[in-house]
């Protein structure tokens, strides 16, 4: 995800600037930078710009088939919506408006940041005020409840993990280490009501000081060692119920220092075979360990698809993730705010460009609840006339709500 993350504070997180994320959407999405106030360091964007390329000559394998679970009945296209989008919203309480749409049954999650945490009390109480909305919908299993709780100084909640990645990775006992420390991020989710971490990082860093490595949030500059040490993390944090996010696929290891998609474009020149050999190995680890999310790059990589960021490319999810690594699981954008895709539109243009793509869940992480309104209407209004194709819309539902319906 762009960057979406939280540098720890002594009790409080001070905000960090995929997404990951962020990537961040720490991000969530990409790698942190200046402070921020929002979840891929950057604002709500409506800059106008060209529209979503169309896709390019290449034929990337087909998305993966539906779940056998059933979809929920769905009584209009904005549910249908609504399914795919992760909210947030400004300051400590949860406002009416997305209180409301959420009993609609118009929101798949929401996603906290560090302003919605000024203590423990007022986001447990968030919480349970969040999954009573959604007690009254229609239907849809739990909300999917976020954050980007890395370890180290990537963190949005107080508390376990203390270790980064980094840190993890030069321990005398590494996988006893990233065992630890994904059990501490799970339980400490769940204390407060969380089901789903957008951790861990799969980034193979490439210098010290790059991108990746500049706040420890790489384990390893050797892909076998992040696979082994991701795919203990992610087994046993979802051992505690807590879902995991491997972000930020095709990997920002290549990236150098100050390349963040939060702030701008970022083209990372790295060969097919650097990235099929060295940045995408930790995915198959992760995969077999049962990751239930990878989140996609807002990085554009011209070995892959040098017309559009990862996150916009059929080639890259369907024909990459999907296809040769035969992920099955949810794919999550990066936040849809961050400025590597100021030449995409605006949220309603990136939202369907994005599911175009093939990436079931749109993070709208810019603290604004029309900013997801503004996604799931522009999904809904595709799936009116005919530009988002049915079933691979509802296949994309199916899998969130297979998800959601696998947490508590």
């Amino acid at each position: 995800m762009g960057f979406r993350w939280l540098v720890a504070g002594a009790v409080l997180l001070l905000a960090a600037c995929s997404s990951g994320s962020g990537g961040g959407a720490p991000s969530s999405s990409g790698a942190p930078s200046a402070p921020s106030t929002s979840a891929s360091a950057s604002p709500p964007t409506s800059a106008a710009g060209t529209p979503t390329p169309t896709p390019t000559s290449a034929s990337p394998t087909p998305a993966s088939p539906s779940p056998t679970r059933s979809t929920p009945p769905a009584t209009s296209p904005e549910q249908l919506a609504g399914r795919r989008v992760v909210y947030s919203y400004p300051g400590p309480t949860p406002p009416e408006a997305l209180l409301q749409a959420v009993r609609e049954g118009r929101v798949a999650g929401v996603i906290f940041f560090s302003e919605n945490v000024p203590d423990p009390q007022t986001l447990r109480t968030a919480v349970d005020r969040l999954r009573r909305a959604q007690a009254q919908s229609p239907g849809g299993g739990p909300l999917l409840l976020m954050t980007d709780q890395e370890g180290g100084r990537v963190r949005r909640l107080p508390g376990a993990p203390e270790e980064s990645a980094r840190q993890v990775g030069l321990s005398a006992d590494p996988v006893a280490a990233a065992q630890r420390t994904g059990a501490a991020a799970g339980a400490n989710l769940a204390s407060y009501g969380l089901n789903l971490n957008l951790a861990p990082v799969l980034d193979v860093f490439s210098t010290p000081g790059d991108f990746s490595d500049s706040l420890g949030r790489s384990y390893s500059d050797d892909p076998a060692t992040v696979g082994r040490l991701g795919s203990a993390f992610i087994r046993s944090q979802q051992a505690t119920g807590v879902a995991a996010t491997a972000k930020h696929f095709p990997g920002l290891g290549t990236a150098p220092a100050g390349a963040n998609t939060d702030t701008g474009p970022v083209v990372l020149p790295a060969s097919a075979a650097r990235l099929r050999g060295v940045d995408e190995v930790p995915y198959g680890p992760a995969i077999a360990a049962g990751v239930k999310l990878v989140m996609l790059s807002w990085a554009v990589y011209p070995a892959l698809d040098g017309s559009r960021p990862a996150g916009l490319s059929p080639t890259v999810v369907q024909g990459e993730l999907r296809g040769r690594l035969a992920f099955r699981g949810v794919t999550v954008s990066d936040a849809l705010e961050a400025q590597a895709l100021s030449a995409y539109g605006g949220t309603g243009a990136r939202a369907v460009g994005a599911a175009k793509a093939g990436v079931d869940l749109l993070l709208c992480s810019a603290r604004d609840v029309a900013q997801g309104d503004a996604a799931a209407a522009a999904l809904a209004a595709g799936l009116r006339d005919g530009s988002l194709d049915r079933a691979q819309f509802d296949a994309a539902v199916a899998r969130v709500d297979a998800l959601r319906g696998g947490l508590h």
